[in-house]
């Protein structure tokens, strides 16, 4: 069996939003940075006009840094409505008051959460009483839902959950910006407001929600819906299930109705003698949080269909997206510490769900993805199509062979084995590591509520969202669906090179 890491593998219309500068990535060379250039905040395709500049360029001008403030940036001033517990509308019977988590889920602390922010338009300006029955139908359609996610409604314990239907937190806020104001120029303190809690506050995170809401009205009638879930329980395709069946249930569309599918700790059970989850995780995650910075980098359509052809033709727009920034990155670290040369491990994520025989059912809750190593040895050549050939061949090789020797007793004890290892290996200074977060699954701008979908969707700021570390990737759709857009955390010094 093959060694592998696990990773947050978090998962993902109209006009389409635009800061004044937004990068984009050209065809004849896919690191070159294009500028937007357009007087109104929402433009079309029709509108854009572009004009090349060298990479050194600014990227989507992501004007805050993961872990460093922004001193020019201004704090929202959010005024909060209202906190409650939404509760399910039924409560969950005995029998499944208690639900044991999988061995993927096991892996991880109770107090370590994911972040998102969706931000909705408004069409009907100064309409009180219809932004008042909205913020109605998104409580009464939470709490309808509960009853089906019931897990979500408990309190997370290291190996179960306390199914006791206390319900998910649930916050109200106003804020007198318009929406427009924030998504223009996103920034760490905007994002920040715009979520239910503090992450560095002990309050909320001793109570240990599994999914914690907050809901801003802005002044222009707009709506941001924030959203942390517990990595306990929630990765990405779980997220996506949710918000999905919540919109659906909120905008009334019967046939939408979702199912969702708890037998995952059935197939991967958890372990008695797993050590503490902290061991397994947080060592990676607080070594790699220091004096980082983020960017964001967006790849145009026609950019992807450039790189893919270069990167081969077994790859796909995700892999060959990953493959030039691990190349990027391979090529910062060997300018800078040449005389300190390591290996680079580019650890990439793989949902287990579609890759098993027959496919695990779509609506599956919890961790259920690995991410394989993908190896690129000191000195070796780091071009992107043999880069790139590293991570098809480690995806291939997680097949619905391996994957069954995941399952059951036996396959929960393999792979406590393989995480031993991986404790090891992270911590191994020979070996530089870089992570990728795939959100790329074509859903994330699908979350409709009754009044149209996002014009953008964010991740949570630097402080709570998890994979927002040193040499991490995190991948995510945009609202056209054939552009990738990369948020990139390196070391100051790093990023100064990558770009």
């Amino acid at each position: 069996m093959r060694r592998f890491s696990f990773l947050l593998s978090t998962v993902r219309s109209s006009s389409r939003f635009y800061s004044n500068r937004v990068g984009a990535v050209s065809a004849g060379n896919p690191f070159r940075v294009f500028h937007f250039q357009e007087n109104a905040s929402f433009i079309s395709r029709q509108q854009n006009s572009y004009f090349s500049s060298s990479f050194n360029s600014d990227p989507v001008p992501f004007s805050s840094t993961i872990y460093k403030e922004n001193k020019e940036s201004e704090r929202l001033e959010v005024e909060i409505i209202s906190k409650e517990n939404i509760k399910p509308t039924a409560p969950t019977p005995h029998h499944l008051k208690s639900y044991e988590v999988s061995i993927f889920d096991q892996i991880y602390p109770k107090n370590l959460y994911t972040s998102f922010v969706y931000y909705y338009q408004n069409n009907h300006i100064n309409n009180h009483d219809l932004i008042s029955k909205r913020r109605h139908i998104l409580k009464q359609s939470l709490s309808e839902i509960l009853t089906k996610f019931y897990p979500l409604a408990g309190k997370v314990h290291d190996r179960h959950i306390d199914c006791n239907d206390d319900g998910v937190y649930y916050v109200e806020a106003k804020v007198n910006d318009c929406l427009t104001d924030v998504i223009d120029q996103p920034d760490n303190k905007s994002i920040h407001q715009l979520l239910p809690f503090d992450p560095l506050s002990s309050e909320l995170l001793s109570q240990t929600y599994a999914v914690m809401v907050q809901v801003t009205i802005f002044s222009c009638g707009g709506i941001a819906v924030g959203i942390y879930t517990s990595q306990k329980i929630i990765d990405g395709y779980s997220l996506i299930t949710f918000l999905v069946a919540w919109a659906a249930t909120a905008s009334g569309e019967i046939s939408e109705q979702i199912n969702p599918n708890f037998t995952s700790p059935l197939i991967f059970p958890p372990i008695s003698t797993l050590p503490d989850s902290k061991r397994m995780i947080i060592p990676m995650t607080q070594e790699r949080r220091r004096n980082c910075t983020t960017r964001r980098f967006l790849f145009s359509a026609s950019s992807l269909i450039s790189l893919k052809k270069e990167a081969g033709p077994s790859s796909t727009h995700v892999m060959a997206v990953t493959g030039l920034i691990w190349k990027c990155a391979i090529e910062a670290s060997r300018k800078l510490r040449p005389s300190t040369s390591k290996h680079h491990a580019m650890l990439f994520p793989i949902d287990l769900r579609s890759k098993n025989s027959p496919p695990l059912p779509p609506y599956c809750i919890g961790n259920m993805a690995i991410t394989t190593n993908s190896i690129c040895a000191r000195n070796e050549d780091a071009g992107l199509h043999s880069l790139v050939e590293k991570l098809k061949n480690e995806d291939d090789q997680v097949d619905s062979e391996f994957i069954e020797k995941l399952k059951g007793e036996e396959g929960s004890r393999n792979i406590e084995g393989l995480l031993l290892n991986e404790v090891d290996y992270d911590r191994n200074k020979d070996v530089e590591i870089t992570s990728v977060t795939n959100m790329c699954n074509g859903m994330m701008y699908e979350i409709n509520f009754g009044w149209g979908r996002p014009v953008y969707v964010s991740v949570g700021d630097g402080e709570s969202y998890a994979p927002s570390m040193k040499n991490s990737v995190i991948l995510m759709d945009t609202i056209y669906r054939d552009e990738i857009e990369a948020w990139v955390t390196l070391s100051e010094d790093d990023m100064t090179v990558f770009e």
